[in-house]
């Protein structure tokens, strides 16, 4: 939130030696981080008030330009007048003009905008002056014109963002040739806040304020205490069918409304400086009351409302077009604003386009209301409309300040547009106090460390509003009961109030002492297995990702899941970051393959990523997790039924690669990544694991049915490898030749002992074996029949070639592996070794049929 330090400090009894560095230092040491500092400007030289005299659109050019002669106050003299007689040139090249009797001069600016007419206030920067960014304004020659000057934006002049158009004064501001920085306030500075999400009361002038004073030990004036006559009557008929939803509803109206009435210039430039655009002056009182007191209101235009109003949940097939033109879909979850028509308002987010106020809405119902957080934050996520009432009301607004957020609204409307405030007043619903809070008096010293001098618990809680009490128990403890004000819906433990001590005694109070650390603790053979495998993984080339942890249901249609799958079984997330992604992943290939989209997708080809995480599998019939509270410690009974109802959450390592593994370069061609690199990944983690890996062929989607591997360690499935069914690759718009694994890493046994490697000193005999053998006996099983087959002679066995072609015959293929033999404690003969090969090749002929290749 951007903050004008002048409207803050408005409410704050600070002398001028309080500087904005000290406010924000201020800040940061009660845990409100400050973004940015930024003072306005800055603008020296001449920036004064014009008035537009004359406006010339200018053709022939690219884009539209007009030329316009603008009065900044000087008073013309003869050298300024041109003769019509000695103009016969007809140059327009003269900066200045006699305008007639009245003796002003004008000064000629090109201006491209189109945004102001002629009679219009601006803001002139005049050669000499110079503009923020070390803009200096000159007098120049463009569009076949001197323009002598220039017609400023809000942005030029360091004002805000909007680059939209010129800044246009509302009329009776000021003068022409006025100084423009007294009147813009380019002394001012601007503090960029962001509150932490549980305080939603500092996204507000009040509540800064309020915490300043706090942090300063000034007094506060609260812009809340308003005096609120009593209602006569109702302002119109409402009927809240959700309590639940919305507590408190409250209406105002207001009648004979100068819609056209321009919104007075120090509210303008408020708005301006925080960030908000000015749209006239009924959105912009609703807007400037929300950015004073923190709770934001809604303008109805009365004349387009259709009988009584509803607050309910949204029906089946129901849709919105809001205020943004944007045609919405509703859910019966969304709270929304009924009449007879239907829907006209998606509830604390944005309001409906019927009923906007028009330059014709002379006749206005103002609206505040206290909304479920939790729902308005579901809904802003489900329809991605983050306004800035959603923003406030999924942090909890202050449900006692309805009534007077929409009386000052109606006041300044009566000040400003010569509105007529209406006696009556809907007042629907309420909302119950907030509940005490006891603790012992000195739980704050206990938790930070810190002896706080006496009464200093009392000051803090009574500072931040709550009022409290103190007593003392049976046991002697001296006691503290604060009931939380309005605002503060956040205090619910003595927790909570303990925090609100020590961030007011500051942080920096708190000694940092760091705890001794007991000898012989270190990581566990779980935790080390798991640093292990991701820096093998990454030794190999991989890159490690943190990919978003949830994912929709669509993604189990796209891998082209059968409805029957035990993936699809998923654990919902009651309040999801994002409403289509709400279930919990039974897998990690969702999010590594999404990962892997988005940076191909932005121009990435060749890319190896690794994840190592948790997934969640519950079972067929998993138990409800019940809601055990925090008023006292949970039984061991309860504790078992919660233990029973959280799913399984092993560990899974899984890897994805596309385009080529091993890059081209000097060194020679490169090698694109195939099913047999996924493979190897495994291997790895094996390796590191200390465990042997056996690879399987296997039909799983989303792997390619003829390109998948079951891996195994013993006779126990750990997880699958290979390359993506084409059909998935397409749906998930992947590269072809996409390949991934995934491995159960908790389903791999922790070696109970880690034996060192015997080294044997004495040579090796190596020799090569070529098989023919049909095409459907897989080569690890053929290895391994080897492998028995020969003895403990062989040390290692290797797959180096596979042939298939006439020289082998129809249904057969040929496989060559390399075999080193090695005996540990002498020097193996050649002969030996021959025996042990023989042996070998005996039983994979008893095993397959497999005959040695001529």
């Amino acid at each position: 939130m951007r903050v004008p330090v002048s409207w803050l400090t408005e409410h704050l009894d600070v002398g001028a030696e309080v500087t904005p560095q000290d406010l924000a230092d201020a800040f940061v040491r009660i845990g409100i981080e400050v973004d940015e500092l930024s003072e306005l400007g800055p603008v020296t030289g001449p920036l004064v008030v014009g008035r537009v005299a004359e406006i010339e659109e200018l053709t022939g050019f690219k884009k539209p330009v007009r030329f316009c002669r603008v009065e900044v106050g000087e008073e013309a003299s003869e050298e300024d007048t041109v003769p019509a007689d000695e103009d016969d040139d007809e140059d327009d090249d003269a900066p200045f003009e006699d305008e007639g009797p009245h003796g002003i001069r004008t000064r000629g600016i090109v201006c491209g905008a189109r945004n102001f007419a002629e009679g219009d206030l601006v803001v002139v920067a005049l050669p000499g002056a110079v503009l923020p960014g070390d803009f200096a304004i000159a007098a120049r020659k463009t569009y076949g014109r001197v323009s002598d000057g220039m017609i400023c934006s809000a942005q030029e002049l360091g004002l805000g963002d909007d680059h939209t158009g010129i800044l246009v004064l509302p009329s009776g501001t000021a003068s022409p040739g006025d100084d423009a920085k007294e009147l813009l306030g380019l002394s001012d500075t601007v503090i960029e806040v962001t509150p932490t999400p549980d305080r939603g009361y500092a996204l507000s002038i009040r509540g800064l304020a309020r915490e300043l004073s706090n942090a300063l030990d000034v007094p506060f004036g609260d812009p809340a205490s308003l005096e609120i006559p009593a209602a006569e009557g109702d302002a119109w008929p409402v009927r809240v069918e959700d309590p639940e939803g919305c507590p408190r509803f409250v209406l105002r109206r207001v009648k004979g409304l100068d819609a056209t009435a321009p919104t007075p210039w120090w509210m303008r430039r408020r708005l301006m400086l925080a960030g908000i655009r000015s749209i006239s002056l009924a959105v912009d009182v609703t807007n400037y009351v929300m950015l004073e007191l923190g709770h934001p209101l809604h303008a109805f235009a009365t004349s387009a409302i259709q009988g009584d109003l509803v607050v309910r949940r949204a029906k089946p097939g129901e849709k919105l077009t809001t205020l943004d033109d944007a045609e919405r879909k509703l859910d019966a979850d969304d709270i929304v604003i009924a009449d007879d028509s239907g829907v006209i308002s998606l509830a604390g987010t944005m309001g409906g386009a019927s009923t906007e106020i028009t330059a014709e809405s002379t006749d206005v119902l103002l609206e505040a209301a206290h909304w479920n957080p939790a729902s308005i934050s579901r809904t802003a996520r489900r329809h991605k409309l983050f306004s800035e009432a959603a923003k406030r009301f999924e942090r909890f607004t202050d449900p006692a300040l309805c009534a007077a957020a929409v009386e000052l609204a109606a006041r300044l409307l009566r000040q400003y547009g010569d509105a007529a405030i209406q006696p009556g007043r809907t007042d629907e619903g309420g909302v119950a106090p907030n509940p005490p809070v006891t603790m012992p008096i000195n739980l704050p010293d206990q938790m930070a460390g810190v002896r706080y001098q006496r009464g200093v618990t009392v000051k803090r809680l009574g500072q931040i509003g709550c009022r409290v009490t103190v007593s003392t128990s049976d046991e002697g403890i001296s006691l503290v009961t604060a009931t939380p004000p309005t605002w503060r819906g956040d205090l619910v433990q003595p927790a909570d109030l303990v925090e609100e001590v020590l961030r007011l005694e500051g942080y920096d109070s708190i000694p940092s002492q760091l705890p001794a650390a007991p000898a012989g603790r270190g990581l566990t053979d779980t935790q080390r297995r798991r640093r292990g495998v991701a820096r093998a993984l990454a030794e190999d080339g991989y890159v490690e990702v943190l990919p978003f942890p949830f994912v929709s249901d669509s993604v189990w249609d796209a891998f082209g899941l059968p409805a029957d799958d035990v993936r699809r079984n998923t654990v919902r997330v009651r309040n999801p970051l994002e409403a289509d992604q709400d279930r919990m992943a039974t897998t990690l290939l969702p999010g590594l393959l999404d990962t892997l989209q988005r940076n191909v997708s932005r121009g990435m080809k060749d890319v190896s990523l690794f994840h190592i995480g948790q997934v969640v599998l519950p079972k067929p019939n998993q138990l409800k997790v019940p809601d055990l509270g925090v008023e006292h410690r949970p039984t061991d009974e309860q504790l078992a039924v919660l233990e029973a109802a959280v799913p399984a959450q092993p560990v899974h390592v899984a890897v994805v690669l596309t385009g080529r593994r091993r890059r081209a370069g000097w060194w020679g061609e490169g090698e694109p990544a195939r099913w047999a690199d996924a493979v190897q990944a495994a291997r790895v983690v094996a390796e590191t694991a200390g465990v042997e890996l056996t690879v399987q062929s296997a039909d799983l989607l989303p792997w390619h049915p003829g390109r998948c591997a079951q891996l195994r360690v013993g006779d126990w499935p750990v997880g699958h490898a290979g390359e993506l069914h084409p059909k998935v690759v397409e749906a998930l718009g992947l590269p072809p030749r996409t390949v991934a694994m995934e491995l159960d890493l908790d389903a791999i046994p922790l070696p109970d002992s880690r034996p060192a490697p015997s080294v044997s000193a004495y040579p090796p005999v190596l020799l090569d074996v070529a098989l023919v053998a049909a095409t459907d006996v897989p080569s690890a099983d053929l290895a391994d029949v080897l492998r028995t087959g020969a003895g403990e002679l062989l040390e290692e066995i290797t797959l180096f070639d596979v042939y298939t072609g006439e020289q082998v015959g129809e249904g057969k293929r040929s496989l060559a592996y390399k075999l080193r033999f090695r005996a540990p404690d002498r020097t193996l003969t050649v002969d030996e070794a021959t025996k042990a090969r023989d042996a070998a090749l005996a039983a994979a002929g008893e095993r397959f049929g497999a005959t040695l290749r001529a």
